[in-house]
């Protein structure tokens, strides 16, 4: 869907639709600007606040210029139209939590148990740094430009990717029991999305509770432990019926592409 919001307020005021303007480019020096990153920090946060009170659609650059207290020529030296605020928006939340993920995914020396550990307390504390811009992004999935929908269609399966990676490398280690990764990791992407509903901005103790979820995350894969000293039939029985959830895994290898 393309917007209607392409410029032509001021002569040169406002960038060609897709291309970047020279404010957002942080200028043709390249330096930063504080003040300037001060009033884009400020049009994010007005443009947030109306796409979810009156979505996507329903809002026009002379609605964020209203509530930025910005005149609408002005407000063209900082963003060229309405696509390029929501595919920022779009970039923070969905592209660069994909790319965290991934990061972690890379890093050798870790068990899977301690990668998806860490990537469920990167992804928890996202949400609640960015509650309400995910809360806007999920609201407004419908009302997406094709480019932007494509591209976080593209950003979710990677996360997905990612998650059933690390669980298929934890079953494989034998740190994770036998499950069908592509349906654990969509419960945990839940389970951590919920949060931008629940979660208080501001609440103390986001560490802890990031750390509490994470423990959540890996005690739902966790491989089940038959305690050692057992003896008995129930006890060999229990062994074997381990051993032979493992054995079919690796007999069937399942497709694993999310």
């Amino acid at each position: 869907m393309a917007s209607e919001e392409t410029g032509g307020a001021a002569p040169g005021a406002a960038a060609p639709r897709g291309e970047k303007s020279s404010t957002v480019r942080q200028g043709a020096t390249g330096r930063s600007n504080p003040r300037r990153e001060l009033v884009e920090k400020e049009i994010m946060e007005q443009a947030t606040r109306l796409f979810a009170e009156r979505g996507f659609a329903s809002t026009t650059l002379q609605d964020i210029a209203d509530a930025t207290g910005l005149t609408r020529p002005a407000l063209y030296h900082y963003v060229a139209n309405k696509d390029e605020l929501f595919e920022r928006l779009v970039s923070e939340i969905a592209e660069g939590p994909a790319n965290l993920l991934h990061t972690i995914n890379e890093r050798s020396g870790m068990t899977p148990t301690a990668k998806l550990r860490e990537m469920a307390t990167s992804i928890a504390l996202h949400q609640m740094e960015t509650r309400d811009r995910f809360r806007v992004l999920i609201r407004s999935e419908a009302e997406l430009p094709e480019s932007l929908a494509e591209s976080y269609t593209q950003s979710r399966r990677q996360v997905l990717r990612e998650f059933r990676s690390v669980i298929d490398a934890g079953i494989d280690a034998g740190e994770m029991r036998p499950t069908d990764s592509r349906t654990a990791a969509l419960g945990i992407i839940g389970m951590l999305n919920w949060i931008a509903w629940w979660h208080r901005p501001g609440t103390p103790g986001s560490d802890t509770t990031a750390s509490e979820l994470a423990d959540m995350a890996v005690r739902s894969v966790a491989a089940e432990t038959i305690p050692d000293g057992g003896e008995g039939p129930a006890h060999a029985i229990e062994m074997v019926r381990q051993n032979l959830d493992y054995l079919e895994r690796f007999i069937t290898r399942p497709d694993r592409d999310a």
